[in-house]
């Protein structure tokens, strides 16, 4: 009988594999094409960011902006096309929602283009009162070198 790989969460920045996040997100996603690897590398540092690995390499991410005592924005999510169908962003989410320092939050947003089933799974949905929400939103930041 051959074994599933071992699909694991950790929280180590240490960990995360830089320049595979950073290729995913200037190449492949459709957030942040064209990001420069510095605002990457600042984004991880000031973010609690969850790499999901295979084997000791790197096949998922996402990252939580947030003050730690009322509010958090899920961002950067993502699992390398040839590991999806197998269960890890919900594995991914679970591990984000039930880390310690995000519990008790009184709000906890994120954006999604495509993946609104997943986040329903886990009690997400639209905004109560959406005309209160407001943003500056410039999608194509990257790409126009303007970073």
């Amino acid at each position: 009988m051959i074994k599933p790989p071992l699909f694991s969460i950790s929280t180590h920045r240490d960990a995360l594999d830089i320049t595979l996040i950073h290729r995913f997100l200037t190449q492949d996603s459709g957030w942040a094409r064209g990001i420069p690897r510095a605002t990457v590398e600042r984004s991880i540092e000031h973010s609690l960011c969850f790499g999901g690995y295979i084997d000791g390499a790197q096949v998922a991410f996402a990252r939580v902006i947030s003050d730690y005592a009322t509010f958090a924005n899920l961002v950067d999510v993502f699992v390398l096309p040839e590991f999806r169908g197998h269960g890890y962003s919900k594995a991914l989410i679970e591990a984000v929602l039930a880390h310690p320092q995000l519990q008790g939050l009184r709000r906890f947003t994120l954006a999604t283009a495509d993946a609104h089933g997943l986040y329903a799974e886990f009690g997400f949905v639209a905004p109560l009162k959406p005309q209160s929400l407001m943003e500056r939103y410039f999608p194509k930041i990257y790409e126009a070198g303007m970073s």
